[in-house]
């Protein structure tokens, strides 16, 4: 079966071929032309060929069982019959020629004829190309049929050469260009088409294929082990050797093809030299780890390898040859320029077929063409400069291909033509599209080919980081928006002269591409993008990034890199679908903030560039200054070579020239870093001047040439024309010369040459330079003089005024014109650029971050924002205002994106202004295309929501105003509005409502109330914002707040606030976005706490705001708002230690403190009150806000708000804290202050007794409770320790609010609120601390301070009589009471209140000051430490002192008083008058410094008694006081003295109550006076001593004696004597007696102290007899004895000075106890004792005493002469 179907396949074949190639031999036999004698060579080959196609069909019948022949054979059977077509092709016959191609044609289809051997007439040639050459000599013109070259192109089995393929595609072109057939045109084009495709399309074929080979067999390879690695080296040179043969084609070879053309045919042979061609398969597919394969060494691996290398490298040199060829094809220039038909001008035509071929190639380039070093080579070289001179071509088929070949290079090949892409972009269409110039078709194929561009984001990004951000690069980003900036604007409709149409185009296709960028941008960061439609309420974090910072659902790095480092390729609308992955940045790792320092310094360059073209000092100071550069003469020099292109040259000269030494080495140092070698010296001249202008003095050219002319001979020192530097610098000074001369307007007879030769004679050292160089200078510069070298001075964004320069054109012929002598100077500066540009290998970088677009919105926003703007106001076309509002919508986006907040504002506030909505005035404007951009604002707002911020104010601002148009649009019918509250409220009636007319009445009502057309039509308009879809879309902005983050949704509640605050100013106020901020709360209340506190700062402070408002339905509406939202939020409850319900309720505070509205005062506590009724068990730190409002609830005067506010705190002491202490615990304090507010209102009385009651409930709940105390941890008690926190939060509240309510409020109140204090620290004083009571007595004394005491006197005497005087016997009895429990050091603060009390001019409290001191010793003075009794005797001390009237004795009518005077200044002229011996009695002072002294106390003075305090107790005292004042009036110094004289005999009865217990010394008096009237029955001369035996028996004593020290009681004693002899002074001063009695003191008598002096020296001597008869101080007798006998010795004699009998009288008492004392001593002690009294005591029996102190008298004398046996014997005989 096989050989049947081999053999069936062979017959098939044979009559095939038999079928043509027979057929087509006979059809020219068949000729009649044929039998011709200039045909007879052709009749005998196809008879020879047709006999052997005869024999070769029975030769194969015959041998039936054979198969197929070989390829070689067929071919070569095949070969054998081209002879005859060949000479047919060749005989110029029509039909023979049309015969002879259509049967090569077939045979070349079915791959009968492959040409594959050498051809026999020329074995240097294959034969395909002898067929090929055949074929094409057959080419006469326009009729010319090319499927035979179309066959050998396409044929996967034949194989042609480089040169082949030239002439075939050489020929196709031809064809196409001279056709005059449309058709044949198309055909020609549609096989050129085919042809290249097929060549390349096989050249990458090849490549791959090879490619994959060759790892597969080095894979092989690397199996083997038994390789010989020394052969490999030789295997390798042999196979390169064969390789390098077989590429490198001889020149002369090549040069015979143009033999093979016609003169007439338009397309020249472009030829190659083997250097040109550098890129061999060796270089494309064999690398350096290829080199090193051992497989190569096997001779079958090897020749195989080599044969598939070399037809690869045969396709590969075929795409190359040809490719070039159309590059160069496309730069020939046109003869005939004036022609601009390319129907008629085949020049032209033939430079944009082959502009449209290169496009096809470039369009379906691959991997190997896209990065092959020889096509780019190319491109550079001749495709590049074609472009830059067919860029500025006036024909616009030519210039339109230009730019579609640029598309394509941008694309596929930017990574490769960093400088080519700028040359075309800077200097050609950019400029094109600038200049005015250029005619719109012009500018219109620009900007779309730009739109293209701008589809692209690679492209574009990439462009930005390899231009804006490269110091030596222009800034084709910024230039490319600004001039698409300016087109979208329209600024150059009239400057074309185009029309209205056309204009708009321009305008729309500008706006499109601005839009297109902007897409890019957001396309390129759509990762950073959050969508708040995706985002849930608990914040801003978006996808959750790895430790590495890398996201992996996004595909690039959180810093902007793409994952794996992948090329972006995903940009939608893109030149083509995919991008080439090849020329990736050689830096892929370069991080963003290098392009950002880069374009940064970038800027500061420029800057500094520009102000160096303005002024070089103050331009290179800048850079200096910058760190751009310093200030050595190199480093400048080095910027001047560097940026010469963008420096003005005229500048550079004059900075070059200066005569300043400074600048001198900066010429010097610029010089010398250009190298002259090997140039000759007019190139070395011209590379000179074409970096500066020369200055125009002569000296500074001067300086110039010489250092040119150093410097030359410098570098060519071997150049032996010029003897020395002078010869050259004398040359080129003389070049210069000629320069001028010859191209200069100004010089009409120019210089001859022979003149110059003259001229220069014996410049070299005498001799002369040889004619020759110099005839030859003078001709280059008389053809081409020097010139500056071609730059621009534009650069990034000022290239825009540059090359905008107005032209005033008036017809198009002048345009034109204009255009083409513009484009001329472009084009040869584009030329020379891209010549220069062309060896150059500057990286180009691909972005892959995303932070670029930051900086490119930057450099893009302000252009941006004028388009649209300037579109948005002067249009009215709807798709115009739609790209403008796409383009606002995308710079939203992206500025929101990296959070600029500036171009963020700018746009939005923009936007917000087109929707006319935002004054009244434009909104009889009002468009649809403000209604679009109505939607677009609304659309922004739902879409970036999260990156507004302060931006949300302008949206929500529009939405208000859109609300109100919204209003009276659909009441546009209705008169006016009338808006009243609809809230109601059960105890809120008001029926107030307001009629008001808006802003916008105006708009629609005219005065008799008519709607004009044209309110129609706004109407209409304002209509269609009130559309479904507006609503709808407002409301979703509202309702999706909840999916806001959480810094977004504050932003959006501050600025609704905000627009809510502005509404409540209008005139009536609206209540929009008031009831919208209600509808945030509720679906925002699912926010996690943290977020909704962050919420409610600005909302709870936004209803404090509102619910102050003077309208009180504003007001009314807030609150039930707040209302409505604090119950829903109250039924979440709150955890423990948490503070969002306290912050919640917190406006609720505000609006009670600052809204003095009763109606909505009353509501905010039924709220309140509301709260606690239904959500008391979910309240925790709430608590607070209820009570604060309650606090000031309480202190109203409205009866209901009280009441009802008392009523629900009632409730909650007495039952919320019974059930949930634990909750209400951390409002404790509040509590119980809210009830001391309460109680100090002094309107509601009876609701004060009971708010004290509820106190005192409190304290039983610290009583009962304390462990819930203890436990309860908030954060002010976290330093309190545990045992001290029932004390921090339960009692110190609770007795801190009663001594507040003590202080402030009425009698009766405060009576009752001292009486409940004082009551809870007797009843639970047992159970605190030390600590405690130290802090509770500060808060206790408080009551007494002088700061805080009514103003009144009447109040104030009161407040002392009463209170105070209450107050103090309280505080004496708990000291008593808790006297083991108080510290020590509170009794010091204790004598200092008494003493306060003691000094205060109210005579009940100065009494009970020294009762309660009076009191506390004798109770608790058994329990006194010595240190106690010391501070005791001081505090008495200090009394004595404070309170003793030494005014008496100074006090004058006339003279206002003198301040404290001493009482010895005072009384010492009238001690004068007495015997007494002051030196003996120790003062007090003396007395209490001595003790300090002796060591019984570390420091008397310790607490109290310091200096400090004593003038502070000083100055409260009253005394003081009216000692200061000069304006007291003597009734008042008078009482306060009776006062002081008072509390004086208080305090010596106090001393003797304490001595000796109360009602002691008055018992002993009686006995004393019975003991007297008993001696008056004793007969003369009969002893009494039965009557003073034992009587002074103190075992039974209950005063402080015995608990006292000696010192203590001589202190004492001094205190005493020291007021007697006060009193006696005074009473001793008659004459200030009579002066007080005249002036009213004490009424009718004369006033005196009897009493004082009698009861103080009285008291003094009991306790110093008490003192001398204990028998514990006998080692104090003699003190004692002899103080005593001073004392007694000084009273008796005062006593016999007294004249006044009433005065003597009042001394009887202490005569008979001085008397009395001294009988009761025994007989030793009483001899002592009358011996020295015994004269004075005889004084006194000669005044008229009184019966009982004569007999004691008596007694005393008798007793004295018992004692001196002076009575004895008169006894003993009687």
């Amino acid at each position: 079966m096989p050989e049947k179907k081999a053999k069936d396949e062979h017959i098939v074949y044979i009559d095939s071929k038999d079928m043509f190639l027979k057929r087509a031999l006979e059809k020219l036999l068949n000729e009649k032309d044929i039998k011709k004698s200039q045909h007879q060579q052709l009749k005998r080959a196809c008879e020879t060929a047709l006999a052997s196609i005869t024999n070769d069909i029975q030769t194969s019948q015959i041998n039936e069982s054979s198969i197929l022949p070989s390829t070689d054979q067929q071919s070569l059977n095949a070969e054998k019959y081209f002879l005859p077509f060949e000479l047919a092709c060749a005989s110029n016959h029509p039909r023979m020629v049309d015969t002879a191609l259509d049967c090569l044609q077939k045979l070349l289809l079915h791959g009968h004829l492959i040409g594959s051997a050498t051809d026999p007439i020329d074995p240097s040639k294959l034969l395909i190309d002898r067929i090929v050459s055949t074929i094409c000599m057959c080419f006469r013109g326009v009729q010319t049929e090319e499927q035979a070259l179309l066959t050998i192109m396409t044929s996967q089995v034949i194989e042609i050469h480089q040169r082949s393929v030239l002439q075939i595609i050489k020929t196709c072109f031809n064809i196409y260009l001279t056709s005059r057939s449309k058709i044949n045109e198309a055909t020609a084009q549609g096989s050129l088409s085919q042809m290249l495709n097929g060549i390349f399309s096989k050249m990458e074929q090849k490549m791959a294929l090879l490619t994959e080979r060759r790892k597969q067999y080095q894979e092989e390879s690397t199996t083997s082990t038994n390789i010989e690695n020394e052969n490999v080296p030789t295997v390798v040179k042999e196979i390169l050797d064969e390789l390098v043969e077989q590429i490198c084609y001889d020149e002369a070879t090549q040069g015979n093809e143009n033999d093979c053309l016609s003169t007439n045919e338009i397309i020249e042979d472009i030829q190659s030299t083997p250097d040109e061609f550098h890129n061999t398969i060796s270089r494309n597919t064999i690398d350096s780890q290829s080199t090193g394969d051992p497989s190569f060494i096997k001779n079958t691996t090897s020749n195989s390898l080599s044969d598939d290398e070399l037809s690869t490298d045969n396709c590969f040199k075929n795409a190359y040859y040809v490719f070039r060829a159309l590059c160069k094809l496309s730069d020939r220039d046109i003869k005939d320029k004036t022609n601009t038909d390319p129907k008629t001008n085949l020049d032209l035509k033939s430079r944009i077929f082959s502009l449209r071929l290169i496009l096809q190639i470039l369009q379906t380039s691959g991997p190997i063409f896209r990065s092959s070093e020889d096509f780019l080579y190319v491109i550079k070289t001749y495709l590049c400069v074609s472009l830059s001179r067919n860029g500025v071509s006036s024909i616009a088929e030519l210039f339109e291909m230009a730019l579609f070949n640029f598309v394509e290079l941008i694309d596929k090949f930017k990574s490769y033509l960093k400088i080519q892409i700028e040359v075309l972009f800077r200097e050609i269409f950019l400029t094109i599209l600038e200049t005015s110039t250029s005619s719109f078709r012009h500018k219109w194929l620009v900007i779309q080919t730009l739109a293209k561009i701008s589809a692209d984001a690679q492209i574009i990004v990439d462009l930005f980081i390899n231009y804006d951000c490269s110091l030596r690069s222009a800034n084709i980003f910024e230039r490319l928006v600004i001039v698409l900036s300016r087109a979208a604007q329209g600024r150059q409709a009239e400057e074309l002269g185009c029309s209205s149409t056309e204009e708009h185009n321009l305008r729309m296709k500008g706006l499109e591409c601005l839009v297109s960028i902007l897409r890019c941008m957001v396309e390129w960061s759509k990762d950073l993008y959050v969508n708040p439609h995706l985002q849930s309420n608990l914040g801003p974090d978006s996808k959750p990034l790895h430790d590495n910072g890398y996201d992996q659902n996004s595909g690039r790095s959180s810093s902007g890199y793409f994952a794996n480092g992948i090329r972006r390729t995903d940009s939608s609308g893109s030149i083509n679908s995919s991008h080439s992955n090849g020329g990736l940045s050689s830096e892929p790792s370069k991080n963003v903030l290098d392009f950002e320092i880069v374009r940064q310094r970038k800027e500061l360059l420029e800057k500094g560039i520009d102000l160096f073209n303005q002024n070089p000092k103050k331009g290179l100071g800048y850079l200096c200054e910058k760190n751009l550069l310093n200030n050595e003469p190199e480093s400048i020099a080095q910027f001047l070579h560097s940026y010469q292109d963008v420096l003005d040259k005229t500048l550079i000269g004059d900075c070059l020239g200066h005569e300043d030494n400074h600048y001198k080495q900066v010429m010097y140092a610029y010089v010398d870093q250009i190298d002259f070698t090997k140039m000759q010296f007019l190139v070395a001249l011209r590379k000179f001047l074409s970096g500066f202008r020369l200055p125009g003095e002569a000296q500074k050219i001067d300086r110039l040439m010489e250092k040119f002319a150093a410097r030359f001979c410098e570098c060519n020192a071997t150049l032996e024309i010029f003897a020395s530097a002078d010869t050259a610098y004398v040359l080129a000074y003389s070049v210069i010369m000629l320069t001028t001369d010859l191209h200069s307007k100004n010089v009409k007879n120019k210089m001859t040459k022979e003149q110059y030769i003259k001229m220069n004679r014996g410049i070299n050292e005498s001799r002369d330079l040889p004619e020759e160089f110099l005839s030859k200078i003078y001709d280059e510069i008389e053809s081409e003089e020097i010139k500056l070298k071609v730059t621009t001075l534009r650069r990034g964004a000022n290239a825009v005024s540059a090359g905008g320069t107005k032209e005033n054109i008036t017809s198009d012929k002048q345009r034109e014109l204009l255009f083409y002598t513009q484009m001329k100077d472009v084009e040869c500066m584009a030329r020379d650029l891209m010549s220069n540009a062309g060896s150059s290998t500057e990286e180009f970088a691909t972005a892959k971050h995303l932070e670029h677009v930051r900086p490119m919105f930057q450099k893009a926003w302000s252009p941006c924002l004028a388009a649209f703007s300037v579109g948005l106001q002067d249009s009215d076309h709807i798709d115009l205002a739609h790209l403008c509002l796409t383009g606002i919508n995308y710079s939203i986006r992206i500025a929101c994106i990296f959070h600029m907040k500036l171009e963020r504002n700018a746009f939005i506030q923009a936007l917000s202004r087109f929707t006319l909505l935002m004054t009244t005035s434009q909104v009889m404007e009002i468009k649809p295309k403000n209604v679009e951009c109505l939607k677009t604002l609304i659309l922004i707002a739902q879409t970036d929501g999260n990156y507004l911020e302060e931006a949300w104010y302008d949206i929500l601002k529009c939405i208000s105003q859109l609300e109100l148009a919204q209003l009276f649009g659909i009441n546009a019918n209705k008169g006016k509005l009338s808006v009243s509250n609809h809230h109601s409220y059960p105890n809120l009636q008001t029926n107030n409502s307001y009629t008001f007319s808006s802003p916008f009445d105006n708009l629609f009502y005219s005065e008799k109330g008519q709607l004009s057309k044209r309110m129609q039509t706004i109407q209409d308009q304002i209509h269609e914002t009130s559309s479904q879809n507006i609503v709808v879309s407002v409301d979703r902005v509202f309702s999706g707040s909840a999916r806001l983050d959480g810094d977004a949704i504050v932003a959006f509640v501050r600025s609704l606030c905000h627009v809510s605050m502005d509404e409540l100013h209008y005139n009536p106020p609206r209540m929009f976005s008031l009831l919208k901020l209600v509808e945030i709360s509720y679906y925002n209340m699912g926010r996690i706490r943290l977020q909704w506190s962050r919420i409610w700062e600005f909302v709870g402070d936004h209803f404090n705001k509102v619910a102050c408002n003077p309208l009180q339905d504003v007001a009314f509406f807030a609150v039930d708002s707040l209302r409505q939202l604090t119950m829903k939020f109250l039924e979440k409850g709150e955890f423990p230690n948490f503070r969002f319900q306290k912050e919640f309720l917190k406006p609720f505070e505000v609006i009670m403190k600052k809204n003095s509205s009763s109606t909505i005062r009353d509501m905010v506590v039924r709220c309140v009150t509301h709260f606690v009724d239904s959500q008391a068990k979910n309240i925790r730190s709430g608590w607070k806000n209820i009570f604060s409002v309650f606090q000031m609830a309480a202190a109203d005067t409205d009866p209901q708000i009280v009441e009802l506010a008392f009523q629900t705190c009632s409730h909650i002491v007495g039952v919320v804290f019974e059930r949930q202490f634990a909750s209400v615990l951390d409002s404790f304090q509040d509590a119980v202050k809210c009830l001391s507010e309460f109680a100090c209102n002094a309107s509601f009385p009876d609701t004060s007794m009971e708010a004290i009651r509820l106190i005192r409930q409190c304290a039983k709940y610290a009583a009962e409770k304390p462990q819930f105390f203890r436990d309860h941890a908030a954060e002010d008690l976290i330093n309190v320790p545990e045992e001290d926190r029932v004390w921090v939060k339960g009692w110190f509240p609770v007795l801190f609010e009663l001594s507040c309510i003590i202080n402030r409020c009425k009698l009766d109140v405060r009576t009752r609120a001292l009486t409940v204090m004082f009551e809870i620290m007797k009843t639970y004083g047992e159970t605190y601390s030390q600590n405690w009571w130290t802090e509770l007595f500060n808060v206790v004394f408080r009551i007494f301070d002088n700061m805080k005491l009514p103003d009144t006197q009447i109040e104030k005497i009161e407040w002392m009589t009463t209170t105070c005087n209450h107050a103090l016997y309280a505080i004496v009895d708990v000291f008593t009471q808790f006297y083991d429990e108080i510290p020590p050091r509170l009794i010091d603060n204790l004598y200092c209140q008494l003493k306060w009390c003691v000094n205060q001019d109210n005579e009940i409290l100065a009494k009970s000051g020294t009762n309660c001191f009076e009191n506390f010793v004798i109770t608790c003075g058994h329990r006194f430490t010595p240190h106690i009794w010391e501070r005791t005797c001081a505090c008495i001390l200090e009394i004595f002192r404070s309170t003793l009237p030494e005014i008496l004795m100074t006090w004058r009518h006339d003279a206002e008083p003198s301040g404290t005077t001493a009482i010895n200044d005072t009384s010492l002229p009238d001690r004068t008058d007495s015997s007494f011996d002051y030196s003996i009695v120790e003062s007090a002072s003396s007395q209490h410094n001595r003790m300090v002294q002796a060591g019984n106390t570390a420091s008397l003075n310790s607490s109290i008694s310091n200096q400090q305090e004593f003038n502070l107790s000083n100055r409260l005292s009253p005394t003081n006081s009216i000692e200061r004042s000069k304006t007291q009036s003597d009734f008042h110094i008078f009482q306060l003295l009776t006062i002081k004289c008072i509390v004086q005999l208080e305090l010596i009865q106090t001393i003797d109550d304490i001595v000796f217990y109360p009602s002691t010394s008055k018992k002993e008096d009686l006995q004393n006076i019975a003991i007297a009237q008993a001696l008056a029955n004793v007969p003369s001369g009969q002893q009494a001593l039965t009557y003073f035996a034992n009587s002074d028996d103190f075992r039974d004593d209950c005063g402080m004696y015995n608990n006292m020290g000696l010192d203590q009681l001589l202190l004492l004693v001094d205190c005493l004597i020291e007021s007697h002899m006060f009193a006696r002074a005074f009473n001793s001063n008659h004459e200030q007696r009579n002066i007080l009695w005249k002036a009213g003191y004490r009424g009718k008598a004369k006033p005196n102290l009897l009493t004082q002096e009698t009861h103080s020296i009285a008291c003094a001597f009991r306790i110093l007899f008490r003192l001398f008869s204990d028998s514990k101080r006998s080692d104090s007798m003699d003190t004692l004895k002899r103080r005593i006998l001073k004392l007694a010795h000084g009273s008796l004699e005062y006593y016999v000075t007294l004249q006044s009998e009433s005065h003597r009288d009042a001394w009887t008492s202490v005569l008979i106890l001085i008397f009395t004392k001294f009988l009761k001593l025994n007989d030793d002690r009483f001899k002592y004792f009358s011996g020295d009294i015994y004269s004075i005591v005889a004084e006194t029996v000669v005044f008229d005493l009184k019966p009982e102190l004569r007999y004691i008298l008596r007694e005393f004398l008798l007793r004295v002469g018992r004692a001196f046996n002076v009575t004895s014997e008169l006894t003993g005989s009687n």
